[in-house]
């Protein structure tokens, strides 16, 4: 096979285990969405209160990639991904024993920090794993990792929390990334970092008007999407009338539909960047808006998940290879960091106004409240970045 694509067999182990890395930050990210009653039951709170988790684990990535990112960029990458990895065990491991949901929440930010710092390097360093002819394959793999960690990942920490508890989930998760990196010590090769970067270039990426419209747009996409995603569960719940084994195989179509769009940006996306971007906004958009009209019905419901679990992954790919396009070489993880951070911005965001929704409205209203929001995402892209980029 590597032969066949122009790249080594340790070039693709090396991609498979970043793909790996990826799946189990995602896995770790996504599955307390999935687990979030019983998370709430086990520590006698409400869901909306249990939410806050997703909250603060998205604004401490948003507030963390930065400055995380800035005081590492002198660390060549290897050395920093297995750094990453252990801190992101180690916190697996702390969300496992909290005691409180206090410290699960100050657990959660230990994680937060791993994540800030891995999604700031990881396509990156994809990139520089091959040649420039392969960057679009390095990063479908990497956006592959995210869209198995929602086809396996998250319903398999779902199945695991069910059978044996939430916190048994968050330890396997923690016993797998610490096999993952020791895969990764003996099969990735170093690679330098670049010029350090300063606080002192910042204002000059800054003036980026290309890099500055995706970013805008960045933070208005993920605040539509986890609007209607983060209380998902519940809304499948309570609104489809779902039971637990039927909500579990919902989410199993999201994650093979991201995996769809993984594969779409592989072959489409360089030779069709505008038109690809704004069917991932839109299909975000028709799908959020269809959510209440499908619920009561398990297929119809699949069918929305297929539309918004593709959209969802082929944005994020595409806008990650959009940034890497927009910035020098040196500036690319910086860049990356602030991308991660502003999206994990958005997932808060999201994440507040479908709590606000669920406590002050209702629950029906979730994809509505984040369709508008994304009609709002559709019109900046259309209207704005389209014209900045080239």
């Amino acid at each position: 096979m590597g032969e066949e694509a122009g790249m080594t067999s340790r070039q693709w182990m090396a991609l498979a285990g970043l793909t790996l890395s990826a799946f189990m930050l995602n896995t770790s990210e996504f599955m307390p969405i999935g687990l979030l009653t019983d998370i709430a039951s086990g520590f006698g709170i409400t869901e909306a209160a249990a939410g806050v988790m997703i909250t603060v684990y998205a604004w401490a990535v948003m507030l963390l990639s930065l400055p995380l990112m800035i005081a590492a960029s002198r660390i060549e990458f290897k050395r920093l991904l297995l750094g990453v990895l252990a801190v992101f065990a180690v916190g697996q491991a702390l969300s496992a024993g909290a005691p409180t949901f206090a410290i699960l929440v100050v657990a959660r930010i230990v994680v937060a920090c791993a994540h800030a710092i891995f999604w700031s390097i990881a396509s990156v360093m994809a990139t520089r794993l091959v040649s420039t002819r392969h960057a679009s394959v390095a990063l479908g793999m990497i956006a592959t990792g995210t869209s198995i960690a929602m086809i396996f990942g998250m319903p398999l920490g779902r199945a695991i929390g069910l059978a044996l508890g939430w916190r048994m989930a968050f330890g396997v998760v923690g016993a797998v990334s610490a096999f993952v990196a020791v895969y990764l010590a003996f099969i990735l090769p170093k690679i330098p970092a670049g010029e350090p970067f300063t606080l002192g270039k910042l204002p000059a990426l800054m003036r980026n008007r290309r890099l500055a419209a995706m970013y805008a747009v960045t933070v208005l996409f993920a605040t539509a999407y986890y609007t209607g995603y983060s209380y998902i569960e519940p809304f499948l719940a309570h609104v489809g009338g779902m039971e637990p084994t039927a909500i579990t195989a919902a989410l199993t179509v999201f994650g093979c539909a991201g995996l769809m769009g993984s594969i779409l940006f592989s072959r489409v996306y360089d030779g069709r960047r505008k038109a690809f971007i704004a069917c991932s906004v839109a299909g975000m958009v028709l799908a959020l808006f269809a959510l209440r009209a499908c619920a009561a019905s398990f297929a119809a419901t699949s069918a929305v998940f297929v539309l918004w679990g593709c959209c969802a992954t082929a944005f994020n790919v595409a806008f990650q290879s959009e940034v890497i396009r927009a910035v020098e070489a040196d500036e690319s993880a910086v860049a990356m960091s602030i991308f991660s951070g502003l999206f994990n911005f958005g997932i808060g965001a999201g994440s507040a106004v479908g709590g606000f929704v669920v406590t002050s409205l209702s629950v029906e209203l979730l994809g509505v409240v984040g369709g508008a929001v994304g009609a709002v995402c559709l019109l900046v892209t259309v209207g704005v970045l389209f014209r900045l980029m080239r």
